[in-house]
């Protein structure tokens, strides 16, 4: 007989209902936007940094029917500046210029001490004095000499006076001539050394030695000059430093490795670094025909087209030596960039170059300067897009975003 249905429900173990499921797709949900969240944060956090910088395309530069050959700098010179000086050693006493005084060739500059030389003037002008009188004296004596002796001449014809009395009339007139000739030889002595005298007494006298502008004034009253230094330090050895304004011109030093760039008669360009913007028209004078081996570099002499006020002896000054487009395709280089663009890194000359919104680390071969530009002999291409300001923190493929 088969159990009743009570029964077999009275067998039953009870169970408790099934626990609800943990990860029910709420939970998920929370939990991925969690995980996305601290992803994002991490990456924010150890994200590349991004650089603010400006950039400049690479340039050409602009044809012309000139162009620049080769950049130098040097100094403006006079070709006529002297230190003007004493011929004598002397005690200054009188000293009429003043700095950026101009004076005229063989103006009085300066006055020393001439007293002693004065007094030995005067002494050498009164023994000439007294010599010319002694020639006169000589001279009376040889008239009667001379009268004397014809009177015993005839005297000795008529046989009143003797041979004796003949002699002793002609020896004096022969001693007396002699006497004469030596005074008169005397005479020329002493005006040589009045001559001597009155020239060292004008050498007292400092006079300019052509015209000019006073730069420097040395000396004041009271000091001792001398043309020779004397060692002790308290001897001036010049008056004052004149200038000839109107020989004005710029002295270069040219690596030898670029002088072939450079004639007689070029064009140039200089620019005063006093006034930048003032472009100077000038031509090279001469090339000097030798260098110096310890900095091997050629000397060049340019002079100006016309001269200017502004311009002044030992002013810095750049000049740009110009040539004809075939001559400057032949030596200048292709591309130019901003000066602020080059940077150093272990010894070498690079730029950062932009692609793509990174920078790449490029080295090139740096050419001459000219203003705010350099030229690239190597390295860059026209038309590449390089990073010009803010370069002091950029690595390679570091990320950037542009700036005006």
């Amino acid at each position: 007989m088969s159990p009743s249905k009570q029964s077999l429900d009275a067998l039953r173990i009870a169970r408790a209902p099934q626990a609800a499921r943990k990860n029910s797709p709420a939970t998920l949900s929370v939990l991925l936007v969690a995980f996305t969240a601290i992803a994002v944060a991490a990456w924010w956090y150890q994200r590349p940094p991004v650089f603010q910088v400006r950039t400049a395309v690479v340039s050409k530069p602009a044809s012309a029917g000139e162009q620049t050959l080769l950049n130098a700098s040097g100094y403006v010179t006079a070709r006529v500046d002297s230190t003007v000086s004493s011929k004598v050693t002397g005690k200054v006493v009188e000293v009429f210029i003043e700095e950026g005084m101009a004076v005229e060739a063989n103006q009085v500059l300066a006055r020393t001490d001439s007293s002693n030389l004065e007094k030995n003037l005067r002494l050498t002008e009164a023994q000439l004095q007294a010599t010319r009188k002694m020639l006169d004296e000589t001279k009376a004596t040889m008239l009667h000499a001379e009268r004397e002796l014809r009177r015993v001449s005839q005297l000795a014809a008529s046989r009143v006076a003797s041979q004796a009395e003949l002699d002793k009339s002609e020896t004096e007139v022969i001693s007396l001539r002699a006497r004469l000739e030596r005074q008169i030889a005397d005479i020329r002595v002493k005006e040589v050394d009045v001559e001597v005298w009155q020239q060292q007494v004008e050498d007292t006298i400092i006079r300019a030695p052509f015209a000019g502008i006073v730069t420097t004034k040395d000396a004041q009253p009271g000091e001792m000059i001398s043309p020779i230094s004397a060692g002790g330090g308290f001897t001036r050895t010049g008056i004052c430093t004149i200038v000839d304004m109107s020989s004005l011109e710029i002295e270069v030093d040219v690596n030898e490795s670029y002088i072939n760039r450079v004639e007689a008669g070029q064009s140039v360009v200089a620019t005063l670094d006093a006034y930048p913007d003032w472009k100077i028209p000038a031509r090279v004078i001469a090339i000097i025909p030798t260098a110096n081996r310890q900095k091997a570099t050629v000397k060049v002499r340019v002079g100006f087209d016309k001269l200017d006020a502004r311009i002044l002896p030992q002013m810095s000054v750049k000049v740009s030596f110009r040539g004809s487009e075939s001559a400057a395709a032949a030596s200048q280089p292709s591309t130019k960039i901003p000066a602020s663009a080059l940077a150093r890194d272990q010894d070498q000359d690079i730029v950062w170059v932009v692609k793509a919104g990174l920078v790449e680390r490029r080295a090139v071969s740096v050419g001459e300067k000219e203003g705010d530009e350099v030229s690239i002999l190597a390295g860059l291409e026209t038309g590449e897009r390089i990073v010009v300001s803010g370069t002091e923190m950029l690595a390679d493929k570091a990320r950037i975003v542009e700036i005006k």
